[in-house]
């Protein structure tokens, strides 16, 4: 285990970077001094439900003050919410939410771990299920734990007061979800948690268990929602999103593409530069800025090399109009029908898409072209090409058809 760093200030930095509430902060001071003293790291918490397969950059804000807080030695224990994921947080939803299956989340898990060590050291990071725990709970066990707290407790969650006044359900199931992420902290004893502001109600529910199961309550840390790439929440579905696992070129086009007024926001939350070397940079050319950011990003998850290319050879697409020099040759590898393959399935195929509906949001968008030409039908089938048949999603996507 790394010893901690001596340093009080170095702490309470890494805490206070890009943070918008601690509660509370003179707790969160004194639970430091009291660690550093009896070189004993704080439990630090933060939960992630599988219920999506993949990660992107807004789940990593969270995930690098984390790295951060383990590098100075503190013990980082990550709660997979295989059971919370069951019953889905209705965190900013106005609608009933479906519960998934045990199936579903177990495929959506595989993943995570492994996207979260592209930032965490997962050696030194302790990774519990919550099934653990809920799945050895009999009936009278969950009953006690809804008894911990009052309907009218509940209801003073700004999301279920909106439901109600839209005239939206509110499933039972979902008054389960924040005593469910509040157990989690009692479970593992956690000294702090770390959360989205949207999670606000959900920690506050880990310190009234806490303090029912005469523990001392966690301290609350709340990160921002960092929109994506056109100012609207980042979202797979959205197609705005940058993921964990975007190659560096893709990584490095999407930031480029990112609205100038959201690079004060991203800098402090998904660079580690000092807040001097921010500001000199948001002084400047608003391009130079976002190509440091751009580089900055994509060095973190691939390595400077990787970055330096994506940014050789952004420039030479974009700035001198060049098509990319290693775009990728790629055969159908089925028969041809007659009438030829449907587009959006010939995109999943091909595997420049992951999936057709995947492929239909980029075709409705706007962002396929065949040979040039924009095709936003997505009924448009592709016969057998002659000759090599230039496909382009997006900005930085290309591949030729060959057959």
């Amino acid at each position: 285990m790394t010893a901690l760093a001596p340093d009080l200030s170095a702490h309470l930095a890494a805490f206070r970077r890009g943070a918008v509430d601690i509660v509370e902060a003179r707790e969160l001071e004194a639970r430091l001094a009291k660690a550093l003293s009896a070189a004993r790291p704080l439990r630090i918490k933060f939960g992630m439900d599988p219920s999506s397969p993949d990660l992107h950059l807004g789940h990593a804000i969270p995930l690098m003050k984390l790295r951060d807080l383990q590098q100075l030695g503190h013990q980082i224990v990550l709660i997979v919410g295989d059971a919370t994921a069951m019953v889905g947080d209705p965190s900013g939803r106005n609608k009933l939410r479906p519960v998934l299956s045990r199936e579903e989340v177990e495929h959506n898990l595989l993943t995570y771990t492994e996207q979260a060590g592209r930032i965490l050291d997962m050696q030194r990071t302790e990774v519990r299920r919550n099934s653990e725990w809920f799945d050895r709970m009999r009936f009278e066990d969950v009953l006690r734990l809804c008894a911990r707290m009052t309907v009218a407790r509940m209801l003073e969650r700004d999301m279920f007061q909106k439901r109600i006044a839209d005239d939206e359900p509110i499933g039972i199931h979902e008054f389960l979800y924040p005593l469910m992420q509040g157990w989690d902290s009692v479970e593992i004893r956690s000294d702090v948690e770390f959360g989205g502001t949207d999670q606000l109600f959900n920690l506050h529910a880990g310190r009234l268990l806490q303090e029912q199961a005469s523990q001392a309550p966690q301290v609350l840390v709340t990160t921002p929602l960092v929109n994506g790439l056109d100012g609207r929440k980042m979202s797979k579905s959205y197609g705005n999103a940058v993921a964990l696992t975007d190659p560096p070129r893709e990584m490095y086009g999407k930031v480029m593409s990112l609205t100038d007024a959201a690079m004060p926001t991203w800098f402090e939350l998904l660079t580690r530069l000092s807040a001097d070397e921010i500001a000199a940079l948001l002084a400047g050319h608003p391009r130079a800025a976002k190509a440091r950011l751009a580089r900055e990003i994509t060095r973190f998850f691939h390595g400077e090399g990787a970055a330096a290319a994506a940014a050789e050879a952004f420039d030479r697409q974009f700035a001198k109009g060049e098509l990319p020099a290693d775009i990728p040759d790629l055969r159908y590898g089925k028969e041809w029908p007659a009438d030829g393959v449907p587009l959006a399935a010939l995109l999943r195929d091909l595997g420049l898409e992951k999936s057709s509906s995947d492929a239909r949001r980029s075709i409705e968008g706007g962002g396929v072209r065949l040979d040039g030409a924009v095709v936003t039908d997505t009924n448009h089938r592709v016969r057998a090409p002659a000759q090599p048949l230039l496909v382009q999603i997006g900005k930085r996507r290309y591949a030729r058809v060959v057959g």
